[in-house]
């Protein structure tokens, strides 16, 4: 018997990335975020999340990708991780998206951001690049 997940789906660069929902807490919109002295470039800074401080990371900038202005549509998706939140800034969330074990394949790319990912979700036409967040984070 094969295992279903959900995945959340977002848009990065014009591409579709996935991350499985057990790894998200929230997705928030876009808010002012305190900017950190001396931090790694893909960390935007931090926001005030109903009480907590959170770190948040431009996920562009962490893959290498092509970054463009935030807008409405710009998202922070908030996910726990070793048991620190972190938020993600992502261009756009698409949608809430099931997949089953057999829709997965190996990244079987040559390149270094491969570390990034766990696999690839193949649904229809679509590809999901599915995430490692312990790599990412």
């Amino acid at each position: 018997m094969q295992s279903e997940g959900q995945l959340v789906i977002f848009e990065l660069a014009s591409q579709l990335y996935a991350l499985p929902i057990q790894e998200t807490q929230e997705i928030i919109r876009m808010t002012g975020i305190t900017k950190v002295p001396n931090t790694r470039d893909f960390v935007e800074g931090i926001i005030n999340l109903r009480g907590s401080v959170v770190p948040v990371i431009n996920l562009n900038r962490r893959l290498g990708l092509q970054e463009h202005e935030h807008d409405d549509s710009t998202r922070i998706i908030v996910v726990e991780y070793d048991g620190q939140k972190v938020g993600m800034i992502v261009d756009n969330v698409q949608e809430v998206g099931r997949y089953n074990d057999d829709d997965v394949e190996p990244p079987a790319v040559a390149g270094d951001s491969v570390e990034f990912l766990n696999g690839v979700v193949k649904k229809g036409d679509e590809l999901w690049l599915l995430l490692n967040l312990g790599k990412v984070l």
